[in-house]
């Protein structure tokens, strides 16, 4: 079995997997009448997933038509890698201890920990064609940042946040949140520039 198909057939299934598993775990919030589609879209990991899955299949689908990825291709791939990474990284180091209500078992080791892992393994089989560079991280940090800053504004006017990590009321004050995102912040960006060092060593010379 060749590279490309290994690629084809990886992307397709943990694509597939990680759409899946959303649309499956909001018909479970449906089911037991707690749905909130605006709260369920709320959580950066579904937003993340909902984002590395479409990637990863529409990038089977390139390598399916013989079509080579663009620097286009490469940052929107990389910024769907880091994303997965700090998904992941945040689940195991603040969430792994909170009660998840709801939230199916299954559902929450593909999107927390298989997908996250899923990623880095691609993303270093497969390294992108072209250079990447470090400026390119602050594009990359652009959607968390307005991720969290909408999740602030929205949160002090109906009371609810996706993460205890983000709620005030559960860290001391806005003087708290802001020293977890900092933090995150920090982390995302030494993760941002890890994604950039490693893929320009291994940078492919052909597609």
């Amino acid at each position: 079995m060749n590279k490309k198909l290994i690629l084809i057939i990886a992307r397709l299934l943990f694509g597939s997997l990680t759409l899946i598993a959303i649309v499956t775990q909001a018909i479970y919030l449906q089911q037991n009448g707690v749905l909130n589609p605006f709260n369920y879209l709320g959580y950066f990991t579904n937003l993340s997933n909902i984002v590395a899955g479409v990637i990863l299949v529409i990038s089977a689908l390139y390598l399916m038509r013989r079509r080579k990825p663009s620097v286009k291709d490469d940052l929107i791939r990389g910024a769907a890698t880091l994303y997965m990474t700090i998904t992941g990284l945040i689940y195991v180091t603040l969430l792994s201890g909170e009660d998840l209500g709801l939230l199916m078992p299954w559902v929450n080791i593909v999107t927390h920990i298989i997908l996250p892992l899923y990623v880095l393994v691609d993303w270093m089989y497969q390294p992108p064609l072209s250079r990447l560079r470090v400026k390119q991280i602050a594009v990359w940090l652009v959607w968390p940042i307005v991720y969290v800053t909408y999740t602030l504004i929205r949160g002090s006017i109906t009371g609810w946040y996706p993460y205890p990590f983000l709620n005030p009321d559960k860290v001391e004050g806005y003087g708290g949140v802001f020293i977890y995102c900092i933090a995150i912040l920090a982390v995302s960006m030494l993760l941002g520039w890890l994604l950039v060092k490693l893929s320009n060593v291994f940078k492919r010379q052909v597609s």
